[in-house]
């Protein structure tokens, strides 16, 4: 029984060691990649004229979709701030998807709404669209409000997509702050590649603590509240590092269902979104992607470092925990529904690259942890641990998250630097220190929830409430609103 332990802890050191090496080995790779992307866009667009953009005629239509479920209280600022950015030739439709508040009526009545005759073409497979409006007043000409029975986000886009008039669709979250200019950075791909741009998407931010005034963020400061703060190193890490690198690669598996713009024949032509997962956004993509390869047509799936929209992150344990469930279940629907791209060469970095590294380090690493983390207990009660061992495993993963972290804020700091109050370094550095301990081992929990319902068949979406908008005065006297 002895040698039997004594084998089984060498084989389980081993095994941990070359998995947790070949993750490190892949971010290091990956964060070579960001910092050659990063400084070839930094460069490429230093001299860039937006304006140029925005007057072009050649510039692609755009339709901008926001799906619209009891956002009574946030949604005629929100509206406004879609009416108001900086391009061309686009129009914004809100899906109002069956709100059981006044949603429908604020937007009624604020924008003096009218229902119009339009027959919708049902390219996509949704809910019953019970009526189309249009603003009566010449103002908001570019508005258009779908009202129709409830059937979720990617329902409510796919009822959008039947009703849009443009060449590409924008797909946001409503409650997002979208910066002014962030359709000329996302639509600029489209104009300049060389090989046709099938998706494109930004960087999102945490507005949690900043201040946003008729729709538009004017202040960005550090959340006050730690889960968060957490978050906005997490967001950091994952969009400057990471998909920077797959956007290099051009092996991007999601676009954040917060903001993408996609080319709208393609997504008619793979079915729009599916409904029957929870994890839309990568699902969506991932399709596209393969439907490219499955015609034999170059493509690219773009990311755009650029601070481009801001959403309100869970300031909540369990409803962050519910997010994180959900995204887990989500790429495991993906994974599942596609699981002939993987090693597959027919797909090209998609099948060879992109889905093994999803499949072994996105969605096997929280895994893998967790039943580390069980068998190293096990092990000690037992008192079968080689100590020296895994304190020098567990101080180089330590060490490592932490460089890891470190570098990320520094990539912030040499690109876009949002932070720049006196002590919003020292806080990231804090917080990059303090995430293993603290942080991450609720990201494993939760991931290993949403695994565990994913096995179990539950499919819930979760309540996601947020805290929205508070008004309160400032120095001037004025009212800012601040996310909290």
């Amino acid at each position: 029984m002895r040698e039997f332990f004594y084998f089984f802890e060498t084989f389980f050191n081993n095994a941990i060691f070359y998995y947790a090496i070949s993750v490190m080995t892949s971010y290091v790779i990956l964060i070579f990649l960001s910092a050659i992307e990063m400084n070839a866009y930094m460069k490429k667009n230093s001299y860039v004229n937006y304006r140029e953009i925005l007057v072009s005629p050649l510039v692609p239509s755009v339709s901008i979709l926001a799906p619209a479920y009891n956002e009574e209280a946030t949604i005629i600022e929100n509206i406004r701030s879609l009416l108001s950015l900086h391009y061309n030739n686009y129009e914004v439709i809100i899906i109002n998807d069956g709100s059981k508040d006044n949603t429908f009526q604020r937007m009624f009545d604020y924008y003096q709404l009218e229902k119009v005759n339009f027959a919708v073409d049902y390219q996509i497979k949704c809910h019953e669209i019970r009526g189309v409006y249009k603003s009566k007043l010449p103002s908001f000409s570019k508005l258009t409000v779908v009202d129709k029975l409830n059937g979720g986000k990617s329902d409510a886009l796919n009822a959008g997509i039947n009703v849009s008039g443009k060449e590409l669709i924008l797909c946001i979250d409503v409650d997002c702050i979208v910066q002014e200019d962030a359709l000329l950075k996302l639509a600029k791909p489209y104009l300049e590649e060389k090989y046709q741009v099938i998706a494109s998407g930004g960087v999102v931010r945490i507005a949690n603590s900043c201040k946003v005034e008729d729709g538009k963020l004017v202040e960005v400061n550090m959340p006050k509240n730690i889960w968060p703060r957490f978050q906005v190193l997490e967001y950091i890490r994952a969009f400057l590092m990471g998909r920077m690198a797959w956007s290099r690669l051009n092996g991007l598996l999601i676009i954040s269902g917060a903001m993408g713009l996609f080319v709208k024949d393609i997504v008619i032509k793979v079915g729009g979104y599916d409904d029957k997962t929870v994890g839309e956004d990568m699902e969506l993509v991932v399709r596209m992607r393969r439907y490219m390869y499955e015609q034999d047509r170059r493509f690219k799936v773009v990311y755009i470092p650029d601070p481009l929209c801001w959403t309100e992150a869970p300031a909540d344990l369990k409803i962050l925990g519910r997010q994180r469930n959900r995204w887990t279940r989500g790429t495991i629907e993906t994974l599942w529904m596609h699981k002939d791209l993987f090693f597959n060469p027919r797909y090209g970095v998609l099948g060879l690259l992109s889905y093994p590294y999803w499949f072994f380090f996105e969605w096997l690493a929280p895994v893998i942890e967790f039943l580390g983390i069980t068998i190293f207990i096990a092990l000690a009660i037992m008192g079968n641990i080689n100590w020296e061992f895994s304190l020098i495993l567990i101080s180089m993963v330590y060490f490592f998250s932490i460089a890891l972290s470190t570098i990320a804020i520094l990539f912030e700091e040499m690109s876009y630097q949002q932070y720049t109050k006196g002590g919003d370094l020292v806080k990231l550095l804090l917080v990059a220190f303090l995430e293993p301990i603290f942080y991450h081992p609720f990201t494993i929990y939760w991931a290993m929830r949403g695994n565990i319902d994913k096995f179990l068949g539950r499919k819930a979406w979760g309540n996601m409430t947020r805290k929205g908008f508070k008004e309160e005065k400032n120095k001037e006297g004025t009212t800012p609103h601040t996310v909290t």
